[in-house]
């Protein structure tokens, strides 16, 4: 059994004649990886071409979307790019304190060494509560956003949101639900440190983690064009490294919060 064989079959969530939905693992890219291999090499080289539709991060687990067939490519990525997919994420922070439902609105750039930051500096990042005559985007119940006088006017500027949904808060830990409405690289990660709650384990943030990133691609619907256009819904339950930051206790607490979370309309 090859590798690509083992993870096809141990990973795979569905497959039709058009599409492979897997529940990536961390540590594996979807493509594109120089010095390692990644998903599409490992498929290529046992036989298999795939398209990916979208990538998620090396460090992230979750469902990942390939098309079989380069037939079927582009209308998946044309969804994607035009955000008619629906994305959600699980995020395990070790901060306390995020509010039941908020959007961040900070636009994205790009740093020294390649890095992605927020394009302003963070003294100039407010949080302005729903209650206060600001409203967030979407809804939600709190905004963080920046001034337009205080957005970098010497960088190039990618305007992003994310969705944030509480779910379980313990001692240390809390556990949210994202949706990027935007889909930048890194958005999750740079905009949940940037307000102050950074995910665990987030290599971008954390020096030398001994621990996974806490970032898990939960669940993706998007249209089928091949079956009628009907919304397909995929989703890839947590596995139990997710929830390693947890005691057993707290672990159990958290899982059975997500299994009865319902979203906030808001969101």
């Amino acid at each position: 059994m090859t590798e690509w064989t083992r993870v096809r079959e141990e990973r795979r969530i569905f497959e039709d004649e058009a599409v492979l939905a897997l529940d990536k693992p961390v540590g594996v890219s979807v493509m594109g990886e120089r010095h390692d291999t990644d998903l599409v090499t490992m498929a290529r080289a046992a036989g298999e071409e795939l398209f990916p539709a979208h990538r998620i991060d090396k460090v992230t687990s979750g469902v990942v979307l390939f098309a079989r067939e380069l037939r079927f490519h582009g209308d998946l990525t044309r969804q994607f790019n035009r955000r008619t997919v629906e994305k959600a994420y699980l995020a395990l922070t070790r901060t306390r304190g995020v509010p039941e439902t908020a959007t961040i609105d900070l636009p994205l750039s790009v740093g020294r060494k390649n890095r992605v930051r927020i394009a302003a500096n963070r003294a100039d990042i407010v949080a302005l509560p729903a209650d206060a005559g600001h409203s967030a985007p979407d809804g939600g119940g709190m905004l963080w956003t920046v001034p337009a006088a205080k957005t970098f006017p010497h960088v190039r500027t990618y305007p992003s949101i994310t969705r944030i949904a509480r779910v379980w808060q313990g001692d240390q830990h809390t556990l949210l639900v994202a949706r990027p409405v935007s889909g930048r690289r890194h958005q999750i990660r740079v905009h949940l440190a940037w307000i102050g709650h950074p995910i665990e384990g987030d290599p971008l943030f954390e020096r030398a983690p001994v621990t996974r990133t806490f970032l898990h691609s939960w669940q993706l619907a998007y249209d089928a064009a091949w079956d009628g256009g009907r919304r397909r819904f995929t989703e890839a339950a947590p596995g139990a490294d997710f929830w390693a930051a947890l005691d057993p206790a707290e672990a159990a607490a958290a899982a059975a919060a997500l299994a009865g979370f319902t979203a906030p309309a808001a969101f």
